[in-house]
């Protein structure tokens, strides 16, 4: 193995550690916009999507979305990376099962895992829309499939040699791979689910539900702001420095306009500068420059990212007056600013930063031609990943239900799903919840202040 697949296999799995990490910049981010009563399950949420994620994405997802097969879908190497690889590291002297990764000079579980951390990232961005009101049973169930069948199958068609890709379709590190398939899932739960209890009031005014704490939700932005020098410069799969660096750059100035961008909307129509507009706006300026980071100039990410810091605030209130209910911003984040990046594509890339690939947008002589493409792929996936994961979420809402009753969204669902609290020492009327002779229901707060195992033991002594 010579020093360059080395080199490449050390940055690839360091990139893929990061966009790891992120998990726990997402647990932060909707654990602080979550109210306190339902701390415990966005966390429990956060921390099972990814070990779902994994193993549906390893039996199925991975096969269907690289393995070779049809322009819609994998047919090879499916339930559990078997087949040969064909990458220089493996070699395999044939095309191998998996060939629209075969110029990746990785080993193949390298490539398994930097796209896995990735499948991840999809089903963990559906947690924080559906927060407050979802039954923990349905959500892991629905994570399993959109990893095993919906994120794939899109990928297929733009990462794994499919149609999308065939046509020209461009999405570096996945605006639209990612970060819309995600969002248009979680379009369809918060539709099926509906709206928290006291969101909307019947006059059709809006009722803010603010979250309980937003140290614990900056802290979340900076460990996302930190993941994305993962998730971006680590697309190239390649330790190419020069490569690395630009894409590290309009990254990060994607991200610092959004900011700023966000905050000075914010600040005009709302009269305040809301750190949560603010935290969202980054996002949303890396959201936007993940599909064009490689294939355009610093200025042109600085603004996309002012662009997408002002679309996130006006996206936000938009969902607001639609009686979409979105605790966390993830649908103006992910989803609104998903299509946005892939059509920036169409509008800011320029041929020189990756010769042969994109050619040149609109803004830059190249015509109509990539943005019609960009605009075209971004309304196939959307399509297909909001009808399926629609039937999904039908589906399980006729068979276990996908929403907790209403008495529990009262109490909290940390005590109805988990049988504890975060916070004890701030939960309310303590000696309601200690004791354990009281009824034990779906909703029941009996066991907020002990431990699950605490009370089995008091049962059995």
């Amino acid at each position: 193995m010579d020093n360059k697949v080395i080199l490449d296999t050390i940055w690839v799995l360091v990139a893929a550690m990061l966009v790891f990490f992120m998990n726990l910049g997402f647990a932060m981010v909707e654990s602080g916009f979550a109210r306190m009563k339902n701390t415990v399950n966005i966390l429990s949420k956060n921390f099972i999507v990814f070990a779902v994620s994994s193993i549906a994405f390893w039996a199925i997802g991975w096969g269907l979305m690289y393995g070779n097969g049809s322009g819609y879908f994998g047919a090879e190497g499916l339930f559990g990376l078997s087949g040969a690889d064909n990458s220089p590291a493996s070699g395999d002297a044939y095309a191998g099962v998996y060939s629209a990764l075969s110029w990746a000079t990785v080993p193949l579980l390298a490539k398994f895992f930097f796209q896995l951390v990735f499948a991840g990232t999809a089903a963990t961005i559906v947690s924080g829309a559906v927060a407050e009101r979802i039954k923990y049973l349905s959500f892991i169930l629905f994570s399993f499939l959109l990893v095993a069948f919906v994120y794939p199958v899109a990928g297929h068609w733009i990462w794994g040699g499919g149609w999308l890709a065939s046509l020209g379709f461009w999405d570096f590190a996945g605006s639209t791979v990612v970060h819309s398939v995600g969002g248009w899932a979680a379009l369809a739960g918060v539709i099926v689910l509906g709206p928290r209890i006291g969101k909307y009031g019947k006059d059709g005014k809006v009722h803010p539900i603010p979250g309980h704490s937003m140290p614990l939700a900056t802290i979340g932005v900076f460990v996302l702001w930190l993941g994305w020098f993962g998730f971006n410069p680590g697309s190239t799969m390649a330790a190419d420095p020069t490569a690395i660096a630009r894409i590290a750059v309009t990254t990060n100035s994607a991200a610092a306009a959004g900011l700023i961008s966000s905050t000075i909307v914010a600040w005009v129509l709302l009269g305040k500068p809301d750190l949560s507009m603010t935290i969202n706006g980054c996002l949303a300026g890396l959201v936007a420059v993940t599909a064009p980071c490689a294939y355009i100039s610093v200025g042109s990410s600085l603004i996309i990212g002012t662009v997408a810091g002002a679309i996130v605030v006006f996206a936000v209130l938009a969902f607001d007056r639609l009686k979409l209910d979105d605790p966390v911003g993830a649908l103006s984040v992910h989803l609104v600013n998903g299509v946005f990046g892939t059509i920036a594509v169409g509008l800011f890339a320029q041929d020189q930063f990756m010769p042969n690939t994109t050619g040149d947008g609109l803004f830059f002589g190249g015509g109509f031609g990539l943005l019609g493409t960009q605009l075209l792929g971004a309304a196939a996936v959307g399509a297909f990943a909001f009808v399926v994961s629609y039937a999904f979420w039908q589906i399980l809402h006729n068979t276990v239900g996908i929403r907790v009753r209403p008495e529990e969204e009262h109490e909290g669902l940390d005590i109805g799903e988990h049988g504890m609290v975060a916070y004890p020492e701030f939960a309310p009327s303590p000696e309601r919840y200690a004791d354990p002779s009281l009824p034990r229901g779906p909703s029941s707060p009996s066991r907020a202040l002990k431990s699950s195992a605490e009370v089995v033991l008091e049962r059995k002594t």
